[in-house]
């Protein structure tokens, strides 16, 4: 397994290191789930010393734009731009570039654009010093087989996850977002090199909201996550720095420094 360390690392510097090792903190990725920007880096300043990576999704980056990933870097955290492009090859590709000079250091595509699209978005990422990590998203982790079905997908979400993976690998790419029951699958298929993002993630006893196939951050990295991603249950709970140190603590119990 990749050591996500190595994608980014300048932003450990200056984090205080507590009960949690560096090891775990490294592999915790805490959605920005915000409808501004001032919210955003409100919660920003909560995390400062606990949390590394930061996600920006759909909903924070139609707000606040790129001015959002240029604020965190700017801190010394790393970003992980959540957008799923999926479109035609050449905006696909157009999208991964400027992407990249905005300093995410990592970004998703929707492995369900097709051979042609994945191999674009990773060759626009060829001839940059230090690229960001490409992530394919397989099957979204609020979908299950019914929903898989309605739209005209056959089989189950662990069968879809193998065919996207494979038509990602067979593009060049090797990382992939999926949920935590098929993270094992994917792993196999990636080897120990391959980057495995995994959202979903509820600590016991919280609620799955509208997730549908989750798991604790235990079993997720056991299971062969290289990344996880976490929520609401660090930013909707009363004391997020809290919640988040919980699950590092646990995360510490199954990572290696």
């Amino acid at each position: 397994m990749p050591t996500p360390g190595t994608l980014h690392s300048s932003a450990a510097a200056h984090l205080s290191i507590n009960d949690s090792s560096k090891e775990a903190r490294k592999r915790l990725i805490v959605a920005l789930d915000a409808a501004d920007a001032m919210s955003a880096l409100a919660m920003v300043d909560r995390l400062e010393k606990t949390c590394e990576w930061f996600k920006i999704g759909f909903e924070l980056f139609v707000a606040a734009g790129p001015a959002m990933i240029e604020a965190l870097v700017a801190r010394g955290h790393s970003v992980f731009l959540d957008l799923k492009f999926h479109d035609i090859p050449n905006t696909v590709a157009g999208a991964v570039r400027s992407a990249a000079q905005l300093g995410a250091r990592m970004m998703t595509v929707h492995a369900s654009g097709g051979a042609e699209m994945l191999a674009a978005a990773q060759g626009a990422l060829s001839g940059i010093a230090d690229p960001p990590q490409l992530l394919a998203v397989t099957v979204l982790t609020s979908m299950n087989a019914h929903q898989l079905h309605a739209v005209g997908v056959e089989g189950a979400p662990a069968q879809q996850a193998q065919r996207l993976a494979h038509i990602g690998l067979s593009a060049g790419i090797h990382g992939f977002v999926c949920s935590a029951q098929e993270v094992g699958i994917l792993r196999s298929l990636t080897g120990p090199e391959g980057v495995l993002v995994v959202p979903g993630i509820r600590p016991a006893g919280t609620e799955n909201a509208d997730q549908k196939r989750i798991a604790t951050p235990a079993e997720a990295l056991r299971q062969g996550a290289s990344f996880l991603v976490v929520g609401r249950p660090i930013t909707q709970a009363a004391d997020p720095a809290a919640a988040a140190e919980v699950i590092l603590k646990e995360m510490d119990g199954v990572v290696e420094d």
